[in-house]
């Protein structure tokens, strides 16, 4: 399927960002930088426009969530925003009863432990998202037409949960630290772990699809808990899932209007304590790996072969840092990044919730003043 000639990749109004093209390999004279969570508890302005709406009714009001996704590009001028959204929304929307608990996370009516769960669940047609997920799109597009009109064109970026990390939630039935009823799940239960991840691929790729199709200028892919699994089986029991789940933005065809080759959206893959798994979640089909904060830059692209662009990796701890040891910290990133084929500055997690927003607009302003030192030969 080929994007409207009025998405901003096709139009040409993301294609030459900082963003877009350090996505593409291409590395920017200013490296870009954008935050996980920048949009969120961290912001004054975001928890007055909260009060009195749960999490999941803000992310289904399209100019609440519009408005939520463009307050951090206002405030510290981002080269990207990330659509304000949860990656439960999708399972919301096609039937499953969760919420989100202060304090806990989502929380399902019902846990998904047995062969039988799963079949009950699969029953649920995904297809109803093709309607369903309407405010999203909406959402989506009332905040393309202001990144367009007052923010130079600022790309924005769709994002979703991927299909193991929303298993994990369905079967252990809230956040886990071990998520061991989901791993016992996929070795017990073979053909149920298969049939749940396809279902929860489509339902991701579909969330993913209608951001995209709106007009988001590149896609991330977050699997939160993949680190709780060993490489075997990240590779047989998740990969093919997510490997599907991306191939539904994969297969949507960029033909730029000044005649330049076709091309994809940009794809990103981004996962917690997934050191080990690196290679693995860039073969699945994305462009771009995102690193959490416990592997260095440097070594994350030797172990990627240093042909994949690499985004990250502050350690959000030093956020509420003195600046002298955050500011050496970013450097280091930096530095370290500077060894791959491009890079995006990000944090290797969130943005926490206590984090001063004065400081967040200080690392934005240093990287994209910052230059790096000349070694002459």
């Amino acid at each position: 399927m080929k994007l409207d000639q009025n998405h901003p990749l096709v139009a040409g109004r993301t294609s030459t960002s900082r963003l877009v093209r350090a996505y593409r390999g291409d590395r920017p004279e200013v490296t870009p930088v954008w935050f996980m969570r920048q949009a969120g508890r961290s912001l004054p302005e975001y928890r007055e426009l909260r009060v009195g709406t749960r999490m999941l009714d803000a992310c289904l009001t399209p100019p609440l969530a519009s408005e939520i996704t463009l307050q951090p590009i206002r405030r510290h001028h981002m080269d990207a925003a990330i659509f304000f959204s949860d990656i439960v929304i999708p399972l919301k929307l096609a039937g499953v009863d969760v919420e989100i608990v202060p304090g806990k996370g989502p929380v399902l009516g019902k846990a998904v432990r047995t062969a039988s769960d799963v079949d009950e669940l699969v029953a649920l047609d995904p297809a109803v998202l093709d309607v369903a997920l309407e405010p999203v799109r909406e959402a989506v597009r009332l905040t393309v037409a202001e990144l367009t009109e007052k923010h130079d064109h600022t790309p924005l970026i769709g994002f979703a949960g991927a299909p193991f990390t929303l298993a994990a939630y369905l079967v252990e039935g809230g956040p886990s630290k071990d998520h061991i009823h989901a791993r016992t799940l996929m070795h017990a239960e073979p053909d149920a772990w298969a049939k749940l991840m396809a279902w929860t691929a489509d339902i991701t790729g579909r969330f993913l699809e209608a951001q995209v199709l709106s007009g988001a200028s590149a896609a991330q892919l977050f699997d939160s808990w993949a680190g709780a699994l060993s490489l075997a089986d990240y590779s047989r029991f998740v990969a093919p899932a997510s490997a599907a789940a991306l191939e539904r933005v994969r297969s949507l065809h960029i033909e730029p209007l000044d005649g330049s080759p076709a091309q994809s959206v940009p794809l990103v893959h981004f996962g917690v304590g997934t050191g080990e798994l690196l290679k693995a979640m860039h073969d699945i089909g994305a462009d771009v790996v995102g690193v959490d904060y416990r592997v260095p830059l440097d070594e994350a692209n030797r172990r990627l072969g240093g042909i994949v662009p690499l985004q990250g990796n502050i350690d959000p701890a030093l956020l509420s840092a003195p600046w002298s040891v955050l500011e050496a910290h970013v450097v280091d990133v930096l530095e370290r990044g500077a060894s791959a084929p491009s890079h995006i500055l990000n944090l290797g997690h969130g943005v926490p919730p206590e984090t001063d927003p004065d400081v967040i607009t200080r690392v934005v302003e240093f990287v994209h003043a910052y230059e790096r030192p000349r070694r002459d030969a």
